[in-house]
């Protein structure tokens, strides 16, 4: 819904009157994706996303993006598989981070985002420092968005708990946070927050809009 609503906002503000947006939207059922992840299955999500991105490009797609954080871990194999530009979640985030000229960052995400190298790095990569939370903490975050988030289910007690971890993050050095799971921007806003969030969701849309838009 972030990325159709955005999306088409932008083109509607830059092209006037009635416009939006030509788009394709390849959905995949989540407990099959969920549960190759958690099983560490992750040369059969890179072909399910690969295949996904062929077809998209067969149907016409300029520009595809991965409308999940934890699943641009095989960003790399779907650009390999396809000859149109793949808009890789942290890319976007990390020139909106450092378009704002903030320096080092939290990270809120799954486990496997906020532990595995590959979205970390590729923020540091844009000259970012990446701090996260220490391992009960991101347990806690990583339990919430599958127990709860993916689920439609929105706690005060969570959102509480989530401001707690974003509070220590900011006491580490953090100058702001990225929501690095798409579920977290249903859970916490800016008003939750100490430090201003970043929500990676509507960053991603933002800058697939510009890139799409671009001369």
């Amino acid at each position: 819904m972030i990325y159709y609503q955005i999306i088409n906002q932008r083109v509607r503000e830059r092209l006037g009157g009635s416009h939006s947006a030509n788009s394709l939207i390849w959905s995949v059922d989540y407990t099959t994706v969920e549960e190759l992840i958690f099983a560490d299955r992750w040369e059969e999500v890179s072909r399910l996303l690969a295949g996904a991105g062929r077809r998209l490009e067969d149907l016409g797609a300029d520009l595809l993006l991965i409308c999940s954080n934890t699943f641009n871990r095989v960003s790399g194999d779907v650009e390999r598989a396809v000859s149109v530009p793949v808009l890789h979640i942290a890319d976007a985030l990390g020139a909106a981070i450092k378009a704002r000229g903030m320096r080092k960052v939290g990270l809120l995400g799954t486990r496997f985002t906020m532990e595995q190298p590959f979205y970390r790095e590729r923020l540091a990569a844009h000259g970012l420092e990446v701090v996260v939370p220490r391992r009960e903490q991101r347990e806690l975050v990583h339990r919430v968005i599958f127990d709860e988030l993916v689920r439609g289910v929105l706690r005060e007690s969570s959102r509480d708990a989530y401001a707690r971890i974003i509070d220590d993050l900011a006491a580490e050095g953090a100058e702001g946070v990225v929501l690095g799971c798409t579920e977290i921007e249903l859970l916490i806003s800016g008003k939750d927050s100490a430090v201003p969030v970043l929500p990676s969701a509507r960053l991603h849309a933002e800058a697939a809009a510009g890139f799409a838009l671009a001369d």
